[in-house]
């Protein structure tokens, strides 16, 4: 892939994103107009515009807490904040995000909030489990995440999605309400807004997914811009995939594969991230592979102390 093949793509995937986007909020009014008319458009958009505004995402810190992480300092894993600072200075972000700890036996890393104010856990897990070229792969996905505002756009989506199911229901609880008017009048029914009311929730949750899709292919590909190192994220997509499911599951069917269809998954399939991956040729733009000093991105304070606690559900509703 030469370079305008790949700046090409990056553009493909969020003219994709806003194609996606558009869709949920066209259910959206859809439905308002359904329910309320021309009325009901403008009263939908002026929350969703306010929302919109004001970014309404939690606090990284609020989110860590739930997950119960705790903060990294530099003196602890100064691997990890050496190569999120050189990571951010390449994405051109203000600032590094936070680094947090999160003891668990996933491997597993989540990023959060914005540009400016961002935060990236990483698992106990995942720091056994990666060696430091596949980490800093990991590390360069989240950051990218940051780096184009996906928490934002899929808090969107998400914002959309809800409200789209939330009215649904409203719009089924109304037409049972005035069913019996509806077949003792003989009155006409209107059955395309009746499938519409039905099926809305569905349709813009399968475009939910479908952005999600969208995002994270778009993130492998700004982190291999980011270190110039697709192997390296190809080799911890196949380490995290391997680790996936119970020890019995590993043992009786190592390596399987996810039996929802592709277009249930809130990720791509691993296999078709891996094979897009390997198959990326380096532009001459792409950053030079970042080189740690460190053997390990494991904090120094975390090594006798592996988590041996296997993941559960939390009150909070997360899994860790």
């Amino acid at each position: 892939m030469n370079a305008e093949l790949w700046y090409q793509h990056t553009l493909t995937n969020r003219l994709h994103s806003l194609l996606l986007l558009t869709v949920m909020g066209g259910f959206l009014a859809l439905l308002g107009w359904l329910l309320w008319g021309a009325s009901g458009i403008i009263w939908l958009l002026m929350p969703v515009v306010v929302l919109v505004l004001f970014n309404p995402l939690a606090s990284p810190e609020l989110l860590m807490r739930l997950y119960r992480a705790t903060r990294l300092t530099p003196e602890q894993a100064p691997a990890l904040y050496n190569a999120v600072k050189e990571l951010s200075r390449r994405a051109k972000l203000p600032q590094p995000p936070t680094l947090y700890y999160l003891p668990s036996r996933m491997v597993n890393a989540f990023a959060t909030g914005t540009q400016k104010h961002a935060a990236i856990a990483v698992t106990d897990g995942l720091l056994r489990t990666l060696d430091s070229r596949e980490a800093v792969a990991v590390l360069a996905h989240e950051l990218s995440h940051i780096q184009h505002n996906d928490m934002w756009v899929m808090g969107l989506a998400d914002l959309f999605s809800r409200l789209t199911s939330t009215l649904s229901l409203f719009g089924q609880f109304l037409l049972l309400l005035n069913l019996p008017l509806l077949v003792f009048s003989n009155a006409g029914i209107n059955w395309f807004a009746i499938l519409i009311l039905i099926f809305a929730p569905s349709l813009s949750a399968l475009a939910q997914l479908g952005l999600s899709r969208t995002r994270e292919y778009n993130a492998d590909l700004s982190a291999v811009m980011l270190t110039g190192d697709p192997e390296g994220l190809a080799r911890a997509l196949i380490k995290i995939e391997r680790q996936q499911g119970t020890f019995l599951e590993q043992i009786i069917l190592p390596g399987r594969y996810t039996p929802d269809p592709s277009l249930l998954r809130t990720h791509p399939p691993t296999a078709e991230r891996i094979r897009r991956l390997r198959e990326l040729q380096i532009p001459p733009e792409a950053k030079q592979p970042i080189t740690l000093t460190q053997p390990s991105l494991t904090p120094a304070s975390r090594l006798d102390h592996p988590v041996t606690r296997p993941p559960r559900w939390h009150i909070s509703g997360l899994w860790h």
